[in-house]
């Protein structure tokens, strides 16, 4: 059962990472840092668009229009920490 617990800390952090990356890329898009007509630069943020969107998406229907500021995957980095430390602190010590 320890080893489910970690793998699953371990995916939570792994999709941590993903949303940080692609919130630095949709940034480094918006202000055409990065060749948005390269196949690559394409491929790379494709994955990361479909990787976050579904977990942002709900978040993003419920939060009011702040002008241009996304925040919804700083609600959702919260959410996993969230969840990360319930999980950690909570139903590890149950299992164990």
């Amino acid at each position: 059962m320890l080893a489910l617990i970690q793998t699953i800390v371990m995916a939570l952090d792994l999709y941590w990472w993903v949303i940080i990356a692609s919130a630095i890329f949709s940034w480094l898009y918006a202000f055409n840092v990065v060749n948005s007509r390269n196949q690559f630069v394409g491929s790379i943020g494709n994955m990361l668009y479909r990787l976050t969107e579904p977990a942002l998406r709900p978040i993003r229907r419920f939060m009011p229009d702040l002008g241009g500021v996304d925040i919804s995957p700083i609600i959702l980095l919260l959410l996993l920490f969230f969840l990360r430390q319930l999980i950690l602190t909570t139903i590890a010590p149950l299992v164990l």
